[in-house]
C-alpha cells in the first residue's frame, strides 16, 4: 500500500505539516510520501483523486485504488494512517 501526503511548502500550514510528519516518522519509522501539488506527479494525484484542499492524505491500494483520504489541517491519529503502511 501506499500513503501519500500532498502539500506545498511555505504556507501557513507547512510547519504544521513538518512536525506531523516528524512525529510520524519518530513513532512507526516509516514515512509517507510527500508531494507537492504543483509537480508532476503531484499535478496528476490531484486530478487523479479530486484532491482540491491541501493538506491531503491519501491511501491507495498497491492497484492505485483510494482507500482513505483525509483533508485539511486536522490531521488524523498516526495509528490510522500507519494502518495503511503495515
Amino acid at each position: 500500500m501506499r500513503v501519500v501526503i500532498i502539500w506545498r511548502d511555505d504556507t501557513d500550514y507547512s510547519r504544521s505539516v513538518t512536525e506531523w510528519l516528524g512525529d510520524f516518522k519518530r513513532r512507526t519509522g516509516r514515512e509517507p510520501e510527500s508531494v507537492s501539488p504543483d509537480s508532476p506527479e503531484g499535478e496528476s494525484l490531484c486530478r487523479l483523486y479530486d484532491v482540491v484542499e491541501y493538506p491531503s492524505i491519501i491511501a491507495l491500494d498497491n492497484d492505485g485504488k483510494l482507500l482513505q483520504m483525509w483533508r485539511g489541517t486536522m490531521f488524523p491519529r498516526i495509528d490510522d494512517v500507519n494502518y495503511y503502511l503495515i
